[in-house]
């Protein structure tokens, strides 16, 4: 069986569809694209599959769970994960502090054992710094570790992200458009982390992403969407000869109106 089963699934806001029947499934440990123009509907998927949206029609399955009924961090401790397009992080606090709050589903200490500062409060929290610290160090951001997130650089905030989605120990990882705003070896380094994170975390992995250079390099699987409807699903090669995905994306302009 599938790890992610997504059956015919739609969603519209008001009278507009933002996604018309979307069909596909993930494998575990695969790793697969999601592309399209502005405004195709990629992340009002990821808006889906996270439970800040329900379906208007279809179903979503994780591991055999029905995920349409869940919120959010109902289906985070199924062990899906995500980034975000526009970055998340706590601003204000420390790199370190947000890696740590990620791993609060899993703390079993309970609120006397925090205020009584018992063993038990002492111990757990010991171990939660020294997994963000070992997570910080392989993302090469734990000399990091005391400064406040404002403060890094775009690429050292899209990486925390990463690291902070990584803490919640997922099955799935969600990255959407990990890349935007990087530079060329930024973009480099990118591609060797996310192969990295797929081959030694074992992590099934979908990734929104505008930069082709970066998607046809890392997906050996494509799904295409544009005005939220699927138009193609494929390897690379067959992706770039799809002429409705030329029209649509890859690079011939669409026929302007007279």
């Amino acid at each position: 069986m599938a790890m992610l089963e997504v059956k015919n699934c739609s969603i519209a806001f008001g009278g507009l569809k933002a996604l018309s029947g979307l069909d596909f499934s993930l494998q575990a440990q695969e790793l697969m694209g999601i592309i399209g123009p502005n405004g195709a509907g990629k992340t009002t998927f990821f808006n889906l599959l996270t439970g800040v949206y329900d379906p208007t029609e279809g179903e979503i399955f994780f591991d055999g769970t029905l995920v349409n009924p869940l919120v959010p961090h109902q289906i985070n401790r199924l062990g899906v994960a995500r980034t975000f397009q526009n970055i998340r992080l706590f601003p204000e606090l420390s790199v370190l502090d947000n890696v740590r709050v990620a791993f609060h589903h899993r703390i079993r200490y309970s609120l006397w054992d925090s205020v009584l500062a018992r063993r038990r409060f002492a111990e757990e929290e010991e171990q939660v710094r020294l997994e963000a610290l070992r997570l910080l160090q392989g993302f090469n951001l734990e000399k990091h570790k005391d400064e406040k997130a404002k403060n890094l650089s775009y690429g050292d905030q899209r990486r925390l992200e990463m690291v902070r989605a990584l803490a919640t120990h997922p099955k799935l990882l969600l990255l959407d458009e990990p890349a935007a705003r990087m530079n060329a070896s930024e973009k480099r380094d990118l591609i060797q982390l996310i192969r990295k994170l797929h081959t030694e975390l074992k992590l099934a992995i979908l990734l929104i992403e505008h930069d082709m250079g970066v998607v046809m390099n890392l997906c050996p699987r494509l799904l295409v969407l544009d005005y939220g409807v699927p138009i193609a699903e494929g390897s690379p090669e067959e992706i770039r000869k799809n002429p409705k995905v030329i029209e649509a994306y890859l690079g011939q302009a669409r026929t302007p109106h007279q």
